[in-house]
């Protein structure tokens, strides 16, 4: 079974299907005006959706073809275009065009080597949103493999050289530990 279809299964039995966007990404939608935004890994696309609706001209991608077909689906109901792409990121299915997008944002997903392409991907002014799970050794959360998880400060490092207007490392109750990060490209890199 191919990644592919383990992520269809998942979204199949309504797995991972979360409704509302991040608060960090809804913060933000407020503060920039719309333009051109990248939903990477963007699932049943909750965060694509939330900015079209507000304006941006989105290209949501993820691996799985039941996701983009629930995004479809809702993007239809509520009168909303979204560019949907169905693509292995870790097979670079979907290349990251340079000086592209206003806004990208990368929720609930690592690949490292991605980063570098969404640095180049983001226009001078633009942000990059990011909300990442990291390493966390606590035994009330479900295990991870530790190669989809930050090392506590990498998703600040990724970043350093960008203007920084939001990073934090954060544990709710019963959840695991997140790095959030709002980095804004401010010279050519």
């Amino acid at each position: 079974m191919t990644i592919a279809d383990r992520w269809d299964e998942r979204y199949r039995q309504r797995e991972h299907i979360q409704g509302e966007p991040h608060p960090l990404l809804v913060r933000l939608a407020d503060e920039l005006p719309p333009g051109r935004a990248l939903d990477v890994a963007c699932g049943a696309g909750r965060h694509a959706l939330y900015l079209a609706e507000r304006g941006w001209q989105v290209t949501a991608v993820d691996v799985s073809q039941v996701a983009l077909e629930l995004l479809q689906a809702r993007a239809r109901s509520l009168g909303l275009h979204v560019d949907t792409r169905r693509a292995d990121l870790e097979r670079g299915e979907f290349l990251i065009e340079p000086d592209c997008y206003d806004l990208i944002v990368n929720c609930c997903y690592l690949q490292r080597d991605l980063f570098p392409a969404m640095r180049a991907g983001v226009r001078v002014g633009g942000v990059v949103l990011a909300v990442i799970a990291l390493i966390d050794d606590d035994p009330q959360v479900k295990p991870m493999n530790p190669a989809f998880l930050l090392q506590p400060g990498e998703l600040r490092a990724a970043f350093a050289d960008w203007e920084l207007s939001h990073y934090r490392e954060h544990k709710q109750p019963g959840r695991r530990l997140l790095a959030e990060l709002i980095a804004r490209r401010v010279v050519l890199s």
